[in-house]
């Protein structure tokens, strides 16, 4: 099983993610990456051990995963204050992995969601990964 989280900005949530994923998936499984230096950074420092930052690690990551994780913002093009590139918002929307995406309200609403702390966000992601039918633990 392979499960990517992606983030960018500082990689708060990211990180966050990476701390709660290690309870329920192999560090081996796991590959993060920021889409800047400061966000890999921190999601290493949570535990995640593949680690890489940029479009092309993106594209690398998303080809073989069963599991992509992070902001909703990751599926569509400059988002993030820019961060995500078209080659990016690609990347993950044409991968077949199931997605996971984590609502942010900051510059995106989606209708019917309801505006909770980002760890109640963030334990959800982590209940969806391990509900899934392709979760192997």
């Amino acid at each position: 099983m392979k499960v990517v989280v992606i983030d960018g900005q500082g990689g708060s949530m990211g990180k966050e993610l990476v701390k709660k994923l290690l309870a329920v998936v192999s560090p081996e499984d796991l590959y993060c990456v920021g889409t800047n230096t400061a966000a890999t950074q921190n999601m290493h420092k949570a535990g995640c051990i593949n680690c890489a930052t940029g479009d092309n690690p993106v594209a690398v990551a998303c080809r073989d995963a069963d599991f992509i994780i992070g902001p909703i913002g990751i599926v569509m093009v400059d988002s993030m204050l820019g961060e995500i590139t078209p080659s990016i918002a690609q990347s993950v929307s044409n991968s077949r992995a199931h997605k996971i995406l984590i609502p942010v309200n900051r510059c995106i609403t989606v209708a019917g969601v309801e505006n909770r702390p980002l760890s109640d966000y963030i334990d959800l992601a982590v209940e969806n990964l391990t509900k899934h039918p392709a979760y192997i633990k």
